[in-house]
């Protein structure tokens, strides 16, 4: 083999041919062990890189699901916070009612309506207020929210809206300053109906709230599968590539050796014939 003026002998061309090899083998393994991958092209091995990719593509489409999941879970949790608190104030107004129905002064009871009433207005203000990313479940029955489940949208759970204003409930202000014991008792009446209204609506949002935290839950676990599959084709055992590495760094020197040996050979070969 001739190279411009240098002419190789065979035994050089081939340990030249062999350190050419194991420089790539070098570069390979050098290259596995920075990435951390042993597939990092689709030129190192087509199918498990596209599979990998596929894989890392839908995980990818459940991570901006699972956010959209977590946004509309503390959504509905917050809700439901928010009808804890009428809860509250509803039996607040019940111990309105209760004390009115101890007293036959009409004073008393005229400043306990206007206290009764007062309430009212602030139980619509919380209902009102209570306005999560831009919806309200909890003052308009036609109001609702869609939670999608899968990255192709054709999985979802609809949440409609529950009006739990002071006239959703049915409750309504105080009649003549509760100055008649029939018109108290109309209210406390009510106001157990509410009471009954709201633990029902507490429950189904609080339904609707598990039922969104497993998905998310399901969805994590699906991720964390689709990443561990893609790692499965593409990853490196670190291990036996730094074993290897050491190996051909080893062979590479062997051979740097052995390609000098077999120039002094060939020269002191030529120097039989002067």
């Amino acid at each position: 083999m001739s190279v411009g003026n240098i002419t190789l002998s065979a035994a050089a061309r081939s340990n030249l041919q062999a350190l050419q090899t194991l420089s790539h083998q070098l570069e390979t393994t050098q290259t596995d062990l920075a990435t951390g991958k042993a597939v990092n092209s689709a030129a190192d091995n087509a199918n498990a890189f596209f599979a990998s990719q596929g894989f890392l593509q839908r995980a990818n489409d459940l991570s901006n699901l699972k956010d959209n999941l977590s946004t509309a879970l503390q959504t509905v949790t917050s809700f439901n916070q928010s009808i804890s608190e009428v809860t509250n104030v509803v039996t607040q107004l019940q111990g309105i009612t209760t004390t009115a129905l101890q007293n036959s002064d009409t004073g008393t009871r005229a400043g306990l309506a206007s206290q009764f009433n007062a309430l009212l207005t602030q139980l619509d203000l919380l209902v009102n207020d209570a306005t999560f990313n831009g919806t309200n479940l909890l003052n308009n029955t036609t109001n609702s929210l869609v939670v999608f489940f899968n990255e192709k949208n054709t999985t979802a759970l609809t949440i409609t809206g529950v009006n739990i204003l002071h006239g959703g409930l049915s409750l309504a202000t105080a009649t003549g300053a509760f100055s008649s014991t029939s018109a108290i008792n109309t209210s406390a009446s009510l106001l157990l109906t509410a009471l009954s209204t709201l633990r029902t609506d507490a429950s189904n949002f609080g339904g609707n709230a598990t039922l969104i935290q497993t998905r998310q839950d399901f969805t994590t676990n699906l991720i964390n599968s689709l990443n561990t599959a893609s790692d499965n084709l593409v990853l490196a055992d670190t291990n036996a590539e730094g074993a290897n590495l050491q190996a051909l760094q080893a062979q590479n020197q062997l051979g740097i050796v052995a390609l000098g040996i077999s120039g002094q050979l060939a020269q002191a070969v030529l120097r039989l014939f002067p």
